[in-house]
This record gives C-alpha cells, sequence and structure tokens, in this order.
C-alpha cells in the first residue's frame, strides 16, 4: 500500500488500486493501477522497497484469473 501516492495518483486524485504487474520488454517489473474513482489507468516500476510477496501475489492474480476461459485454449 502506497501511503503517499505522488506519481501515482491519478488526475481527479481518487485512490490508486494495483491491478496488474507488467514486465517490460527490458525485463523491468512495473505495477498497473486503476483509479478507484475516474478509473483512469497508470504503469509504474516497481520500487527497491516494494513488498516481493506482494508483487508474487499481484502477478500471480493474473494466472489465476485469466481474462478468458481456458477450456477455449487449443490442446
Amino acid at each position: 500500500v502506497v501511503e503517499r501516492p505522488g506519481d501515482r495518483r491519478s488526475p481527479c486524485r481518487g485512490g490508486m488500486e494495483p491491478i496488474a504487474i507488467w514486465v517490460r520488454p527490458e525485463e523491468e517489473w512495473a505495477i498497473v493501477h486503476r483509479c478507484g474513482t475516474c478509473k483512469v489507468v497508470r504503469v509504474n516500476r516497481i520500487a527497491g522497497d516494494d513488498n516481493e510477496h506482494a508483487l508474487l501475489s499481484l502477478a500471480a492474480r493474473a494466472i489465476a484469473r485469466p481474462p478468458f476461459p481456458l477450456d477455449r485454449l487449443p490442446d
């Protein structure tokens, strides 16, 4: 949880919720945030003091709950 949002704050000043992890082409991890008020989406690189367990949990969420039905994947 970010206590001082800084550049993660949305234009409407609403609270940003981490929703995903993105691995950039240069293999740097970034956190995808969505504003709880205006729904704007922002991407910020991870910081050295970010909780590793929380980051892995966020990354695993995408695998555990994909945005498409897994039974439609070819065998």
